[in-house]
């Protein structure tokens, strides 16, 4: 059996699912509900599903599209993208959401986020964090709105802030590497997992298998998720919902 995990990200805008390039051009990839009913029958470990327009337009979380995904798959599903109060998360976990993942919400209510923990556990409570190094100092920033706004907490503070909440897993992404397929940044995964105590999800640059094993390996993540490699054929060529294979990935991996 694989220990570790490895999952599709899939990027929601409206109804249907796109994948950017460092968070700009989102180019249409499938029906979002359609695109969910395969990876369940190709039975992925998971499925990280964000909303890209929810935070940074303010836009209100599509609970019926949700509930409908929820209802014709049977992998664990974390959902991202909106989420501001304590009812937001009541609703998402009733539908069937597995686990929540939050972003701009930390910074905006973290106490709205600890109370959310109290009630359903850490392991239900995602923190996903944006970041990319600015361009003079050459040093991480974090990011939140789908890139748009930076925050003042250098990359040290967030991972202070977010030990102190007491979230259950830390999804980790470097805006500069997202849609490349040039492969994780595995120095800045490390700095993350190797200062804090829960598990670290890497995202963002995959291009090929050995980037998985280099991010476990080199970026001691604890899990993987994919962007472009589940829904391209490969690099500059047509949409295809796909997934590695169990086979590849324990060899991969062990």
């Amino acid at each position: 059996m694989l220990r570790t995990r490895v999952m599709p990200a899939l990027l929601l805008d409206g109804e249907g699912l796109v994948k950017t390039t460092q968070f700009k051009a989102p180019r249409y990839v499938g029906d979002a509900s359609n695109s969910c009913r395969i990876y369940n029958q190709m039975e992925v470990d998971e499925l990280v599903l964000i909303d890209i327009r929810a935070s940074s337009e303010r836009k209100a979380i599509q609970f019926d599209l949700i509930k409908q995904i929820v209802s014709e798959c049977f992998m664990p599903i974390c959902y991202g993208g909106g989420v501001k109060t304590l009812e937001d998360f009541r609703k998402l976990f009733y539908l069937g959401v597995e686990k929540v993942s939050v972003s701009s919400l930390l910074f905006e209510n973290p106490e709205i986020v600890r109370q959310a923990i109290e009630i359903y556990g850490a392991q239900s409570i995602i923190a996903t964090i944006d970041v990319k190094k600015s361009r003079f100092r050459k040093r991480y920033c974090v990011y939140t709105h789908n890139g748009k706004t930076r925050q003042k907490h250098s990359l040290t503070e967030m991972i202070t802030l977010l030990n102190d909440i007491g979230v259950g897993e830390i999804v980790v992404n470097n805006i500069d590497n997202e849609g490349t397929w040039t492969g994780f940044d595995t120095t800045l995964l490390r700095t993350v997992s190797d200062n804090t105590q829960v598990p670290v999800v890497a995202l963002g640059g995959a291009g090929k298998l050995s980037d998985i094993k280099a991010a476990v390996k080199e970026g001691h993540a604890s899990a993987v998720a994919l962007g472009s490699m589940a829904v391209f054929q490969s690099k500059d060529m047509g949409v295809l919902i796909k997934f590695p294979k169990i086979k590849e990935l324990t060899e991969l991996l062990g």
